[in-house]
């Protein structure tokens, strides 16, 4: 397994929208799911999309358990949002807009259809910080970010701010 390069904001591969996964059981898929999961959890995160990685295929890994004890990491392979309800706001952030947090809406709860990573076709019902997770990793799979769901005065203070910390970052 490897440590793969986490893009960040503004690199264009994460405002594109990523291609469907055709064979979920590929060798070379089967890889990347394991770079993602060790990726996610050396960063840490609670979920890693494709994109963020440099690779446009819907594709996600989500472990909502915290970073001392991974568990049971969730493998979704072109996922979809089959039904949500309740609409809740709460704090997020993203590994590929590091150090910025903001409060962003959300259903509370959704089922989300999906392929494994052994091919097979499931469903999952989400609520709390993985019904958050899979919204977000969904979006990034949209080359949508956390911040375009913020209102237009807040956007404009972090692309200020985030211009700013770029630039003292180069310096």
């Amino acid at each position: 397994m490897a440590l793969l390069r986490i893009r960040k904001y503004p690199e264009d591969i994460l405002r594109r929208p990523a291609l469907s996964v055709e064979d979920a059981r590929d060798a070379e898929l089967q890889r990347l799911i394991d770079d993602m999961i060790e990726t996610m959890h050396d960063a840490p995160g609670v979920g890693l999309a494709a994109p963020q990685v440099g690779v446009s295929l819907r594709l996600c890994v989500i472990d909502v358990s915290g970073s001392e004890n991974p568990g049971p990491v969730h493998v979704l392979i072109n996922p979809e949002i089959i039904e949500a309800s309740e609409q809740i706001v709460a704090e997020e952030g993203c590994l590929s807009i590091p150090g910025y947090h903001c409060d962003v809406k959300r259903y509370g709860r959704v089922i989300a259809g999906y392929t494994d990573r052994d091919g097979n076709h499931r469903e999952i019902v989400a609520t709390d910080l993985l019904c958050r997770a899979i919204q977000h990793e969904l979006d990034h799979l949209n080359g949508v970010l956390f911040v375009d769901r913020i209102g237009a005065f807040r956007k404009e203070l972090f692309r200020r701010r985030y211009k700013k910390s770029l630039s003292r970052a180069e310096a």
